[in-house]
């Protein structure tokens, strides 16, 4: 859940995760286009906390980063769920943790809203900007990712935690 949490994929893209699809010497993730949403490959940039998720990881003979409890194969969809569920949440949801991370860049950071979108691997513009639109913004996602993975590392005071817990209790979805 963490490193679905620090990276802002979708819970898919992280349960279908292989050990080929990244490079702790170049810090990145590099989703191929056929596990998708838009159908195109997708470089993710690792943050220090990501890149210590990964090495911490009891090695085993899955290709999958997540292994599920069939040889060979990935986590269930229902994995990270329970997770949350099992921490006694049951309004937040794992995809929500994306939303959390555009409202986050938009509102507490001064990243602009193409490095935002290009994190979540959405498109940007129309047609036309999407064909003149050659590079990734990868440097600059790469700071993005970091300061994410500060922030949701930071710990927050009891005053502060009881005023996101108030703000929270008043949303329907997490």
């Amino acid at each position: 859940l963490e490193f679905t949490i620090l990276t802002a994929a979708r819970s898919g893209e992280v349960r279908g995760a292989t050990w080929d699809e990244i490079s702790l010497e170049k810090r990145e993730w590099i989703i191929p286009a056929g596990r998708m949403k838009m159908r195109r490959n997708h470089k993710v940039p690792l943050s220090d906390a990501t890149i210590g998720i990964l090495k911490d990881l009891p090695k085993t003979e899955s290709a999958y980063i997540f292994p599920g409890s069939k040889v060979n194969a990935p986590m269930s969809d229902m994995t990270l769920t329970k997770v949350i569920r099992r921490m006694g949440d049951r309004r937040t949801t794992v995809h929500g943790f994306r939303s959390t991370f555009r409202d986050w860049a938009a509102e507490i950071t001064a990243y602009s809203r193409e490095v935002a979108e290009m994190a979540l691997a959405h498109s940007i513009g129309n047609a036309v900007e999407e064909a003149y639109r050659r590079g990734d913004l990868l440097e600059k996602r790469r700071r993005l990712m970091e300061d994410w993975s500060k922030y949701c590392n930071t710990v927050v005071s009891a005053e502060q935690e009881e005023n996101l817990y108030r703000i929270h209790k008043g949303r329907k979805n997490g």
